[in-house]
């Protein structure tokens, strides 16, 4: 489902989009692909992912376009939060549009539906988000903007154990998803190796409501926390039957939980969860105040979460890359990016190392009071 990007000179698939998409020509415009999770159970994602890469491209033909005065041109497809949307979404812009770059998705399991294609293509991908270690061994056209799975799991597991100053934890896990399975997984090990008890680890399916069982035996197995790697809408439902259990413990968690979908799903459940994410939109950093100023001019006074800022600087990271190759081909392009070792963004400088991975630093939040709130932040580590 291709949908219209406000405030761009987009043009839909069967409406005539130029036939060369990334443009051989002088004049024509950048085609760039973007598939995001615009609706659907991870539709909060997806929109501020979108709402950020929007903001980037806008500027960028503000300044006067790129390669000497080219414009930029964004084709976004919905995947509407399912299965199997993505890859078809990906060959339809690299076949059909000649989009010279994808951005996306956010979501891990969806961008490795992209990765493969990407790859057999030689079409450079950007991932805002998507933290699984998976994602980027696709190949050397695949990339991300975010940290990993393995270093986030490792900050909470540590902050669990030091900082908290917890013990015994369960966990409750999706077993179809890539993110909550690796999540969970260096949790565990981290957590575990620091001297901590996973007394019980349950599990859930994608698209469960019902998680009662579960929890009922997590409260038998006297936990001081539970992690619980999982995105915003079984979070804030997890959180509630929780409470409604009279399991009053703090849940932890990682970036997926990261949308005001959560405070508005979960209320007041979700008060004193804490989890790790990109940035806060509370840091005083200079480019953080500058993107926060921006973005809320550009959407009408909305604060700006880690997706949107994530997807602010995947195109940054593309738009960059394309002035440094000087060039849309496929291969200079993919050089270019590969090549990036001090990106300013949104979320921090962006390195990007041998294997396509940013090392970044982690924030800590938490929710006080009904809404996020800055806790500390974690130093990058080497990916892995």
């Amino acid at each position: 489902m291709l949908i219209a990007t406000l405030a761009l000179p987009l043009c839909f698939a069967l409406a005539g989009c130029p036939s060369k998409g990334g443009g051989d020509e002088a004049g024509d415009p950048i085609l760039i692909g973007e598939i995001s999770s615009i609706t659907g159970k991870e539709g909060a994602f997806g929109q501020s992912a979108h709402r950020g890469i929007v903001l980037a491209i806008e500027e960028a033909n503000a300044r006067g376009g790129v390669l000497g005065g080219r414009s930029l041109r964004l084709l976004t497809e919905d995947n509407q939060s399912k299965a199997g949307g993505s890859g078809t979404a990906a060959r339809k812009l690299i076949s059909r549009n000649k989009v010279v770059a994808i951005l996306g998705e956010v979501v891990s399991s969806r961008s490795l539906e992209i990765a493969s294609i990407a790859q057999l293509t030689h079409t450079p991908m950007i991932s805002p988000a998507s933290t699984a270690e998976s994602v980027t061994q696709a190949g050397d056209y695949v990339f991300r903007v975010c940290f990993l799975d393995s270093f986030q799991g490792t900050v909470m597991g540590k902050f669990a154990y030091e900082m908290l100053g917890l013990r015994r934890v369960a966990i409750l896990s999706s077993v179809s998803s890539a993110y909550s399975v690796g999540l969970a997984k260096h949790f565990k090990e981290t957590f575990v190796g620091l001297g901590g008890t996973i007394a019980v680890e349950q599990k859930f399916a994608e698209g469960d409501k019902d998680f009662k069982a579960q929890l009922t035996a997590i409260r038998a197995s006297g936990i001081d926390a539970i992690y619980v790697p999982a995105y915003y809408t079984e979070t804030a439902l997890i959180s509630k039957q929780a409470r409604e259990l009279g399991l009053t413990i703090p849940l932890m968690g990682g970036d997926g939980w990261g949308s005001p979908e959560l405070l508005e799903i979960g209320g007041a459940a979700v008060e004193g969860i804490y989890y790790s994410t990109h940035y806060s939109p509370e840091s005083t950093a200079a480019q953080v105040v500058e993107f926060v100023s921006k973005y809320r001019e550009r959407w009408g006074g909305e604060t700006p979460d880690a997706f949107a800022a994530l997807g602010y600087d995947a195109a940054l990271l593309l738009i960059d890359s394309l002035e440094r190759a000087g060039t849309t081909e496929s291969a200079a392009l993919r050089d270019a990016i590969a090549a990036t070792r001090d990106l300013l963004g949104a979320t921090g400088r962006t390195a990007i190392d041998e294997n396509g991975n940013a090392s970044k630093a982690a924030t800590i939040m938490t929710v006080k009071n009904g809404r996020f709130t800055y806790v500390g932040e974690v130093a990058s580590e080497p990916s892995q």
